[in-house]
């Protein structure tokens, strides 16, 4: 034998397994098909999100949240309504008590420390139970995705019960009553930059053998083509110009490769992206897209200006306004707001677009999350960015929207006009009948949102009189913005089929002797721990659990 375990992938669920591993003295071969300074994978370009109940950020918040609340809001949101569901539910029942319990404690044990500030995603805004987190739970990590996969990295490369070996390609898998073994591909040494599509130039191939393997390779977020095959027939026909949420090489090769040696993937349909996306203007991989992680005050409006349906506001569903814009034929949508929303409300997902977060640079934050204005990343992308238009008319803003997208005036001016209209009038009234209004003001109602996420209710228009304004002037707080959204690709939550112990399952609901499956190959744990649709947080969460799970059952 090669080692006792094999695990195939060194992103942040490989990681985790290989380091539970060797802490228990195993021996370890590590597997992946990129370069060393890939070690990670996706989750270095996270947020570094994580989804906590109870934790001390949350009280000293004045937050009341509980084991008993928080999974009422998961199966709330995940809907599982398939016979396929029953390890699902079962990994997203015993993922609540980990959140709830020991994942706080061990992760500071580790060294990990939270940014103060709980912040709430995914909000609903469905009567109970539909879909929503009813309280805060995005808890940020000091540091952001890079802060998470450290403590890892540096136990796995500084382990003597450790072997890393980059550039391994895995493209055969054979389980048997002795063992398993692994064949595929060794790759030209690469120096790329991490991000950047490597070369696939083949200079040799391995065979190794060991006691069990642990798949570890990922979902399917950067093959396009794979994303439309899968996607949802609820969701009308999948778009042409996506962009990606992940880069070149999150391929679903390991799916295909454990599903030919006899393991099941299902709910392949259901997946994860995200409305918001922007076009990068520093690209690294194929189609490369960031995320708005966006406040509540922004008007949403479809690719014809049509303002998107309650409760279909930024932050509150990401997967159904999704739906809903990918149900019109263009897939694209659009914020208008102006500058003092964009300055309060607009960040940006990723490591790379929060650089104060990143650097663990307190003066930094103060200066650029509590100052005036934009932080600088977002105000990059309005300098830079090819999405955003401004002016200091809705009538200049429309012409504007319509030029960016091949000037088919898809966007009627006057309707636009008289929706900001009608929405100022409700902001102008102190309180207002429109829901969305409602639900911004009502968002303020947390410390957090009403002191750095939330700008305060305001008119857009200097004036809400259409004879005196005919051209719909802007405001104290302007200039108008509209930000032309885009699909983005990002996670599968279907994967291969697992049990409590991380092993995979075969058609008939058997073990496959000797494999293991964690992180989103596993769909975050029993082949779809989210059902239908996540609460945010929980996928780098997922990687930390099922990859605990696996190197406990080893």
């Amino acid at each position: 034998m090669d080692a006792d375990v094999i695990v195939v992938g060194a992103g942040l669920a490989g990681l985790v397994t290989a380091a539970g591993l060797a802490a228990r003295r195993r021996r370890v071969l590590l597997l992946d098909a990129e370069p060393l300074t890939s070690l990670g994978g996706q989750a270095h370009w996270s947020f570094g999100g994580l989804f906590l109940v109870g934790s001390p950020e949350q009280r000293r918040l004045g937050v009341r949240d509980s084991a008993g609340l928080a999974l009422a809001d998961w199966l709330g949101s995940a809907g599982f309504d398939r016979d396929s569901d029953y390890w699902p539910r079962r990994w997203a029942e015993a993922y609540v008590d980990f959140a709830a319990g020991e994942k706080r404690s061990w992760l500071h044990g580790l060294g990990v420390r939270f940014f103060p500030v709980v912040q709430w995603a995914e909000r609903g805004g469905y009567a109970v139970p539909g879909h929503g987190n009813t309280v805060p739970r995005f808890h940020v990590t000091w540091g952001t995705g890079p802060g998470l996969v450290a403590p890892f990295a540096d136990a796995v490369l500084g382990s003597d019960h450790v072997t890393v070996r980059a550039r391994h390609r895995v493209t055969g898998l054979t389980a048997g009553a002795d063992g398993v073994e692994v064949t595929g591909e060794v790759l030209a040494p690469s120096s790329v930059e991490r991000g950047r599509p490597s070369p696939r130039t083949v200079v040799g191939g391995f065979v190794y053998q060991a006691g069990a393997v642990v798949v570890a390779g990922g979902g399917i977020g950067g093959d396009l083509d794979q994303v439309r095959r899968n996607w949802p027939t609820d969701w009308g026909v999948p778009p042409d110009d996506l962009i990606c949420g992940v880069p070149d090489h999150v391929d679903g090769s390991m799916l295909r490769v454990t599903t030919a040696a006899g393991g099941r993937v299902i709910n392949p349909d259901r997946m994860w992206h995200y409305p918001e996306g922007l076009i990068n203007h520093s690209p690294l991989w194929t189609r490369h897209g960031i995320r708005i992680l966006p406040g509540p005050s922004s008007l949403w409006l479809d690719a014809s200006g049509h303002r998107l349906p309650a409760p279909l506001y930024p932050g509150f569903d990401a997967l159904g306004a999704t739906r809903h814009i990918a149900r019109t034929g263009r897939p694209w949508s659009w914020f208008v707001l102006d500058r003092a929303i964009l300055g309060a409300e607009f960040a940006l997902s990723g490591s790379e677009q929060n650089a104060d977060l990143t650097g663990r640079d307190v003066r930094r934050l103060v200066r650029d999350r509590l100052g005036p204005g934009p932080t600088p990343e977002v105000q990059a992308f309005l300098e830079r960015g090819v999405d955003f238009v401004t002016a200091g008319t809705v009538r200049e803003l429309v012409a504007r929207m319509n030029a960016l997208t091949g000037g088919e005036d898809l966007v009627d001016a006057d309707q636009v006009l008289d929706l900001v209209r009608a929405r100022d009038a409700q902001v102008r009234s102190g309180l207002g009948k429109d829901p969305q209004v409602v639900a911004t003001s009502a968002a303020r109602r947390y410390v957090v949102d009403r002191l750095m996420r939330v700008s305060p209710p305001h008119p857009l228009l200097a004036t809400g009189v259409p004879g005196a304004d005919p051209d719909g002037r802007v405001g104290d707080h302007g200039p108008l913005i509209a930000v032309r959204l885009h699909l983005l690709t990002r996670k599968t939550l279907g994967g291969l089929e697992t049990d409590l112990d991380s092993r995979v399952l075969q058609p008939d609901g058997t073990p496959l002797p000797g494999v293991y499956a964690v992180g989103e190959a596993a769909g975050f744990g029993g082949g779809g721990v989210h059902g239908y649709r996540s609460l945010e947080g929980t996928f780098l969460g997922g990687c930390l659990f099922t990859g605990r799970r696996a190197a406990a059952a080893l």
